[in-house]
């Protein structure tokens, strides 16, 4: 197992059992407020000091943790549910006039950048975190869908294809029992991917408010109130700041080392 999987699956598996153990228990209630308590620096009690409304910063990540992951986790739900399956009937219909509309459709949404996307939904529909899910979901869909379908098309020249087709399968079956089972490897590592591209766009909504609201604890809100207060209190945007890093980083080890465990002619190339 590479170094960098075990660091990445670490730091992940880091914060989400903090996102865990928010829904047991958090030093402090976030929802209360304690003036007299505000902008104060790391101590025994507040071990990541307190934000200017004086929550404890350490509550705020952990809640904030649970808000980050659960929204990342299902917009990349919502593209593989959706784009795997386009991928693959695509796929199973090369060349077909359902294929070129399916691709071209992928081509439109790539075509506006993923946060425009999003600004778009959230706008129109009001921001809230289910609308953050939805506006990163539909743009996860046409990445699953293209890499779905560029990896399948060279199996359906494979002989256990040609076999099955020979046993009488029809396409859609092959597509399930046989083509997907040998992609989805891939479709793990560029999951893993994606969720850490999801817990940048969840933090950039809640940056300029389209993401989830107060009093929803995320990363990136935490972000936008402490930008202000950075000279006088740098603990409170450090805190969030760090831990969007290390998550993000963490996920993105976890997927190149399960890239390199998946595929070992990649390994190979490296060393």
């Amino acid at each position: 197992m590479s170094r960098g999987l075990v660091i990445g699956a670490f730091l992940t598996l880091f914060f989400v059992a903090l996102a865990c153990v928010s829904f047991l228990w958090v030093p402090y209630d976030i929802e209360t407020l304690q003036i007299s308590n505000k902008l104060k620096t790391p101590n025994l009690n507040h071990w990541l000091g307190t934000d200017h409304f004086g929550r404890d910063v350490l509550s705020m990540v952990m809640m904030g943790a649970r808000t980050s992951i659960a929204v990342a986790l299902l917009a990349v739900g919502i593209g593989m549910a959706i784009g795997v399956p386009l991928g693959l009937f695509s796929a199973a219909r090369r060349g077909s006039f359902l294929d070129e509309i399916i691709m071209r459709g992928n081509d439109l949404i790539f075509a506006f950048p993923s946060l425009v996307i999003a600004i778009l939904i959230t706008a129109v529909f009001g921001a809230s975190a289910v609308n953050a899910i939805v506006a990163i979901g539909i743009f996860n869909i046409p990445v699953f869908a293209r890499l779905t379908r560029a990896v399948a098309l060279p199996l359906w020249e494979r002989d256990f294809v040609l076999s099955a087709r020979v046993c009488g399968k029809s396409e859609t079956r092959i597509s399930v029992e046989h083509i997907f089972p040998n992609i989805m490897n891939l479709m793990i590592v560029q999951g893993t991917i994606q969720f850490s591209l999801g817990i940048l766009a969840e933090a950039s909504l809640s940056y300029i408010g389209l993401g989830a609201q107060p009093p929803t604890a995320s990363w990136g809100r935490m972000l936008a109130d402490a930008q202000t207060l950075v000279s006088i209190a740098p603990h409170v945007a450090l805190v969030p700041g760090l831990a969007i890093l290390l998550m993000v980083l963490g996920l993105n080890l976890m997927g190149d080392g399960l890239r390199d465990r998946f595929d070992p002619r990649i390994k190979k190339n490296r060393t």
